[in-house]
């Protein structure tokens, strides 16, 4: 207990005292958002991968599809890895800091409203980004608490909740983008050590890697079909391939469309840090999601006849599975997950809780308000909102632990699918290509709110259906989701060539950035 005790509260102290030191950087809205567009490829790559990774991925996801695919769920980190990391830096990575820099953009509805000329998208744009980017804190704040009450047992709930806020408040608020930024790089470094003593520690419980393998192919599953399968759980793709596939594209593909993501982009410094950046972010993910959900392959060997429900499903829920794993750890390990998963959780909070308010300050209050507000009045209402943020997301995770909604991974599939499924389509073709139409961003806003809401009415009522597409698209947020983003990929292109399209001398000037010449070493591209 003086172990968890001390390293609890060293990580207070040097989180608060990066907050204090990144104070000389917020100067400024530039500064305070995106620390002047000056932050380099270490610090960009581990604020990409800890806001991505968090306890939401830990405890929720590594515990849930672990224990519906086995094994295979490792395939879901990989995919975080190469799709989520590797292709998005290679993607969007370098569009993303060029146009936004050149149309003066420093959030994605602030994007959507000069890139299509539309101020109206900045608007409706910043309301999606505030409203649905809400159910993930909340989601947050579950996930460490479980872990908090396995650690320190009787502290209430409501108390590690409310810790967790005010901590992440106070330095985000005092260092802004910088604060985070250098906090996620030392919370990366906690996170890839702890995940990989983790994974040890928690194999040797049962012998080992190869003899958990043995005693995880040992058990049957139940296919999609109603065929019982022997040794599912320890195969190559698992019971349920489909559903696997599905999951893999929300939580990879997803995140080109979020804006706590793609923001990183628009602080990156220059060139070379995005092709360093792109290597480590990568790296980076292969070790944490991958390891995660690895770890979580692993569940059913520590989940006992007694602790699994009627329904097939552990008694504690899926959020339960994890914790259970580490139950069986020794003290000094528990006290290293400890701080692992604040890591995790506390750098994608603050993440969240910067675009957030960001988006409502610069997109739409400034935008709405009669009078003109100055870099001051704008700092002081980024703060504000910073903390409003916060208590409204902890506010709803207090409420959400005694309600129905049980899973995590329903949260954050609630927030994935709506942001992605309405900004992925529409950004990625803006960036690319100059026929995109304003008509087909409203369209794909339209579509990706629409699906989220069908399926919040889906899940509240008990909806079923006969169609096997609605009927596998709706089982879950995570399905709606996907079906929300790969509609906006096909419905934008559709949309943009039967809709009028915008002046060519409005969007020629938005590319020249993309064929602005440069002079590099020829060790970094090939003349004659």
């Amino acid at each position: 207990m003086l172990l968890k005790v001390l390293l609890l509260v060293a990580f207070i102290v040097i989180t608060i005292g990066i907050g204090v030191y990144a104070r000389k950087s917020t100067k400024d809205v530039n500064g305070f958002v995106l620390a002047g567009r000056s932050v380099g490829p270490w610090l960009t790559a581990f604020a990409y991968g800890t806001s991505y990774f968090s306890a939401v991925i830990f405890v929720g996801y590594a515990g849930q599809f672990g224990w519906r695919y086995g094994i295979s769920s490792t395939w879901i980190g990989l995919g975080n890895a190469f799709l989520g990391s590797l292709l998005a830096w290679v993607v969007l990575g370098r569009r993303t800091r060029l146009m936004t820099q050149s149309l003066g953009s420093r959030t994605m509805p602030d994007y959507f409203g000069l890139r299509f000329q539309d101020k109206n998208l900045k608007l409706v744009a910043s309301i999606i980004t505030f409203i649905f980017l809400i159910p993930y804190p909340a989601s947050l704040f579950n996930g460490l608490s479980r872990l908090f009450n396995m650690a320190f047992p009787g502290v209430p709930y409501e108390a590690c909740v409310i810790a967790m806020a005010v901590l992440t408040a106070i330095y985000v608020i005092a260092g802004g983008y910088m604060a985070t930024a250098i906090n996620d790089f030392i919370q990366g470094i906690i996170m890839i050590i702890g995940i990989v003593a983790v994974i040890l520690a928690v194999l040797n419980v049962h012998g080992g890697f190869v003899n958990s393998l043995v005693e995880l192919a040992s058990m049957s599953a139940v296919a999609s079909n109603g065929s019982t399968m022997s040794g599912a759980y320890a195969s190559f793709f698992g019971p349920e391939p489909l559903m696997l596939l599905g999951v893999v594209i929300l939580t990879s593909l997803g995140t080109w469309g979020l804006p706590q993501m793609v923001g990183k982009f628009y602080a990156i410094r220059d060139e070379d840090a995005v092709r360093k950046g792109t290597i480590i972010s990568t790296a980076f993910a292969v070790v944490v999601a991958g390891g995660c959900y690895f770890l979580g392959g692993f569940g059913r060997l520590f989940i006992t006849g007694d602790m699994i429900a009627a329904n097939g499903a552990p008694v504690g829920g899926y959020d339960s599975v994890v914790p259970t794993m580490l139950s069986f750890l020794p003290d000094t390990l528990i006290a290293i997950v400890l701080i692992l998963v604040l890591s995790a959780s506390m750098s994608t909070l603050s993440s969240l809780v910067l675009t957030s308010s960001s988006t409502m300050t610069l997109d739409f209050i400034a935008q709405v308000s009669s009078k003109k507000m100055d870099e001051n009045k704008k700092l002081i209402t980024l703060r504000s909102l910073v903390g409003v943020f916060i208590i409204i997301s902890a506010a709803i995770a207090i409420l959400q632990y005694s309600s129905s909604v049980a899973f995590i991974a329903q949260l954050m599939g609630v927030s994935w699918g709506a942001l992605a499924g309405s900004f992925l389509a529409p950004f990625i073709y803006g960036l690319y290509w100059k026929k995109t139409t304003k008509a087909s961003v409203w369209a794909s806003f339209v579509f990706g709110v629409g699906v989220t809401v069908f399926e919040l009415y889906v899940l509240a009522t008990g909806t079923t259906f006969t169609s096997p597409f609605m009927a596998y698209f709706f089982a879950s947020p995570i399905n709606a989701g996907v079906l929300a983003m790969l509609g906006g990929l096909i419905l934008v292109p559709i949309v943009s060539l039967v809709t009028p399209q915008m002046e060519k001398s409005d969007v020629d000037p938005m590319f020249v950035c993309y064929d602005t010449k440069v002079t590099v070493r020829a060790a970094e591209n090939l003349s004659e």
